[in-house]
């Protein structure tokens, strides 16, 4: 078996066994995000433990791709540190960015190496991308502190 077809099977595998998958409570932060390009569409929440990735849940309409990448990053997230959890999001990007000539470190992204091909075509990166940014920006929403209306808008 060659190396792109065991890539396509853990994808496949991924997309038809999702981990993570389902929204569930508590979560301190909630974003919906969608790939304009494709249409998928994403919700994620994610669950903060102090400076611990509890949980990160969803519920995710799109395509293998898309989908198989956000069961990865559950699996690579979930009781990292934000800071660990940011810096495999770092890898990962950088994978999706290079253009399939970046040679995936297994160490550090497990399954997610199996989107080194993916990097080879441009329109995908995003379907790829779709969860990694959207848990980002839920980590930020969830870091932030909790606005008060001012007597001046209340």
């Amino acid at each position: 078996m060659n190396v792109d077809s065991l890539y396509q099977e853990i994808i496949l595998d991924h997309y038809k066994r999702p981990h993570g998958a389902g929204l569930r409570e508590p979560f301190e932060a909630e974003v919906h995000h969608v790939n304009p390009t494709c249409g998928d569409e994403l919700t994620l929440r994610v669950h903060l433990d102090g400076n611990t990735v509890a949980d990160v849940s969803y519920a995710a309409e799109g395509c293998s791709i898309s989908q198989a990448s956000t069961s990865v990053m559950y699996d690579l997230l979930i009781g990292k540190s934000i800071e660990d959890a940011m810096s495999v999001l770092d890898t990962f990007t950088e994978l999706m960015q290079g253009k399939g000539q970046i040679e995936p470190d297994e160490d550090i992204l497990e399954d997610g190496i199996a989107f080194a091909g993916v990097a080879k075509f441009p329109a995908r990166i995003k379907c790829a991308l779709l969860s990694w940014m959207a848990w980002k920006d839920a980590v930020v929403q969830a870091q932030s502190p909790p606005t008060t209306p001012t007597e001046e808008n209340a």
